[in-house]
């Protein structure tokens, strides 16, 4: 599949995941993950500087409980022109957030339906039995891998002659194209890792990242059950 299609085929495959049933549970499943990684990189965020808004940046557009309709919705309206607007590197990224958002809906929805199999129970150890219950490991440390893909992608945009500007002077034909959503997203990434990269903090960024995902999916996976639950407690702020 070109681009376009790849585009279009995550896009649809997202639409069929909010229409099923529990998909109004996974709000509640995106809020709780949202807040656990804002208490997993809270020290990154207190720091401040070019780490903290790549921190922002990933829970706002990556773990965040946005709602991303309006931006799926122009994904698929204008992915057969998205090709002629931007630069082939810019596409590639495009094409690589839409694909990540439908593994990322889909995971969500799994764990919407085994959370929604456990009434009753504190949000902590619901959402602990509810990964367990739905497993799929090698699906986990995929999502995981392509949210430093994408990362690498906007780190490596920022090294590219004139894209700045290129983007700036988008911002007109891409509200015209129904694009805005779009635009946004990508410029708020090229500035956010603009500022790392000039740092020479990309890698370290992702490196940090990716060391306690992976730990935290290992404490999910495999950890004592009260261990864990205590561990999510204290990423949440409710550690007694």
């Amino acid at each position: 599949m070109d681009s376009a299609e790849r585009i279009r085929a995550a896009v649809a495959r997202v639409q069929a995941l909010r229409a099923a049933p529990a998909s109004d549970s996974v709000m509640a499943i995106k809020r709780l993950q949202s807040r656990r990684f804002a208490g997993s990189y809270a020290d990154l965020i207190a720091a401040g500087g070019p780490a903290a808004d790549a921190t922002r940046f990933f829970l706002e557009e990556l773990y965040g409980d946005r709602d991303f309709r309006e931006r799926d919705a122009q994904f698929a309206r204008i992915a057969g022109t998205l090709q002629t607007l931007f630069p082939a590197a810019v596409t590639a990224t495009a094409v690589a957030l839409a694909e990540l958002h439908a593994l990322t809906e889909s995971l969500d929805l799994d764990m919407a339906r085994a959370w929604d199999a456990l009434p009753g129970e504190p949000a902590a150890r619901r959402y602990l039995q509810a990964w367990r219950a739905v497993g799929q490991p090698l699906e986990r440390r995929r999502q995981l891998a392509d949210v430093l893909a994408l990362g690498r992608d906007l780190g490596r945009l920022t090294r590219t002659p004139g894209l700045g500007m290129m983007l700036r002077m988008m911002r007109g034909p891409a509200a015209t194209a129904g694009m805005g959503a779009l635009q946004r997203f990508l410029e708020a990434g090229f500035d956010t890792f603009g500022r790392l990269a000039r740092q020479h903090g990309v890698e370290a960024f992702l490196h940090t990242v990716d060391l306690r995902e992976k730990a935290l999916m290992d404490l999910l996976f495999e950890g004592e059950l009260v261990a864990c639950e205590t561990g999510l407690l204290r990423l949440l702020g409710e550690a007694p």
